[in-house]
């Protein structure tokens, strides 16, 4: 063969091409440093280290006796009858909406019911409409050839998009994709802001007139950890008339720290949920049976509210003491700042050296320059946000405090401090 002929590839056009995650890269990266001795810490991944948030300790017994029980065979492709009673009556105490067990759908955590949801409702080609920065929209958008619509948010709304953002992309969309509280960033929609985006849906869709819907995915995995008086909200809550055409994808994941337990639900029109049902099954993608029996039998507890709520006050604790050692900084001149958080385990913080040149001589040209300093000079790995989207030219970071001690917060401020104060 030619030595110069590039030879074809030998997997599918959607796999050669697909793109990896920018989180995981960073992540690795600094994993590897560590195992090599160096002293780094690490605030990418949206997860948690179970010495710092064990998982309840109630709900770990639930999961055993499940297994002590023979619970190990398939559960059904739905989700076990019992978890999805007991998820239609924590959505009607949380949120105050009806959804009946046959109206949810139950899977191994958030991501297959992601995808189900897009493989659901969007056909290849149609357009995907989702602000940045975002998680994991540009991907899913791949794997099902849709086209990506990707609307740039400001820091100035709390990177949340508004009406006026979103106005002129809905027209012809399949599937407009929207978290609260809002992986990267921390931050919280508002009644207000929701209210005039779910107008613009409801809009469009009576524009439409009968033809195949704009549908709204709402993530809300989150919604158990509002933080700082925050109060959730959502579409169907705020316009009733939602209800045909919000997608709900939710889960234990994150509320209690059990990220590994893979247990997640869906809810939404009866006619979507179908179909996602029909999807997973083929996928295989349900959780395991003595998971979903445990999650059942502890959502009808009182030991669960009460692990929520010692969940929320460790996040809560963690995110203003960030929030508080980065408004410091700015209160000396550094050129940083942080976004208040209002949910998630986040929080946004802007690290302005693009520019600024290191004691070595080299000028930090972008995000990704700004990253590698950080992580070598201040011990300190955070995500920046064009791995959700934007460009390269952002200074904005998201910091996820699921590994955090508190003990190691003064540390990680004295590290990016000590960093900008040798940068030229």
């Amino acid at each position: 063969m030619n030595p110069t002929t590039t030879a074809a590839p030998l997997v599918s056009d959607l796999a050669e091409h697909l793109i990896g995650s920018e989180i995981i890269r960073i992540a690795g990266e600094i994993n590897s440093r560590i195992a090599q001795g160096e002293k780094i810490h690490n605030l990418t991944i949206g997860d948690f280290d179970p010495g710092v948030f064990p998982l309840p300790a109630r709900y770990r017994e639930l999961i055993q006796q499940a297994y002590t029980e023979g619970l190990s065979n398939y559960p059904p492709a739905n989700g076990v009858a019992d978890l999805r009673k007991a998820v239609s009556a924590l959505v009607l105490r949380n949120l105050g909406l009806e959804y009946a067990a046959d109206d949810i759908l139950i899977a191994a955590g958030a991501r297959p019911l992601i995808y189900a949801a897009y493989k659901a409702v969007v056909n290849p080609g149609e357009r995907v409409v989702y602000p940045v920065p975002s998680w994991n929209n540009n991907h899913y958008s791949y794997l099902h050839q849709a086209g990506k619509v990707e609307v740039q948010t400001k820091p100035e709304n709390r990177f949340l998009p508004t009406a006026e953002d979103l106005r002129p992309h809905l027209q012809g969309a399949a599937l407009l994709a929207l978290c609260s509280p809002l992986n990267p960033t921390g931050t919280s929609f508002t009644r207000e802001q929701l209210a005039a985006i779910c107008d613009l849906v409801l809009q469009e869709n009576a524009r439409r007139n009968g033809a195949k819907p704009l549908y709204v995915m709402y993530d809300q995995i989150y919604h158990e950890l509002v933080l700082g008086g925050t109060n959730h909200v959502d579409p169907v809550s705020i316009r009733p008339e939602m209800r045909p055409y919000t997608i709900y994808v939710d889960g234990i994941s994150k509320s209690l720290a059990a990220t590994g337990v893979r247990v997640g639900w869906a809810f939404g029109p009866p006619t979507v949920m179908r179909k996602m049902a029909a999807i997973l099954g083929h996928v295989g993608a349900w959780a395991p049976k003595p998971e979903q029996v445990a999650t059942a039998r502890f959502l009808a507890e009182p030991a669960y509210n009460a692990a929520v709520d010692e969940h929320r006050h460790m996040v809560e604790e963690r995110v203003a003491a960030y929030h508080k050692g980065f408004q410091a900084m700015k209160a000396d001149g550094l050129p940083v700042d942080s976004i208040p958080a209002q949910g998630a385990i986040y929080l946004s913080v802007r690290i302005g050296i693009i520019g600024r040149t290191t004691p070595e001589g080299k000028v930090l040209k972008d995000a990704f320059d700004a990253t590698w300093y950080l992580i070598q000079k201040a011990g300190v790995g955070m995500v920046p946000f064009f791995a959700f989207g934007t460009g390269r030219d952002s200074d904005w970071f998201r910091i996820s405090v699921g590994t955090t001690r508190m003990e190691m917060i003064p540390d990680v401020i004295g590290g990016i401090r000590k960093a900008i104060d040798a940068l030229g």
